[in-house]
């Protein structure tokens, strides 16, 4: 969920946004209502709402899954936040993964 929500968010960070107000840096190259303005608030509109709502999945997974996993406060908040914020949702994934697995190595009894 963190990769789908960052990858959301990176797409309407560095596309949709800049395009649906490149107007305000130059109205020459960039017209207001003009077709990249136009796609702007496409994009805009659409991953602006799929981002909300698969943010709020998000939240509920890694909630569930620190409660599942023992997180401590600290380390579920961090990894909470970190899908507000482009690129850092990567990171709180990785994080996230390796903090399980290094917990799932520690439970399972070793073979020999």
């Amino acid at each position: 969920m963190a990769s789908i929500v960052g990858v959301l968010l990176i797409i309407l960070c560095l596309v949709g946004l800049p395009l649906h107000w490149a107007h305000l840096l130059n109205e020459d190259l960039f017209p207001k209502g003009g077709s990249a303005e136009t796609l702007g608030a496409n994009i805009s509109a659409t991953l602006g709402v799929a981002h909300g709502w698969l943010y709020m999945i998000f939240l509920v997974a890694a909630f569930v899954l620190s409660r599942k996993a023992s997180w401590d406060l600290k380390f579920t908040i961090v990894t909470l936040v970190c899908g507000t914020v482009p690129i850092l949702s990567f990171w709180a994934e990785h994080r996230a993964t390796q903090q399980v697995r290094s917990q799932l190595a520690m439970q399972e009894p070793a073979t020999a």
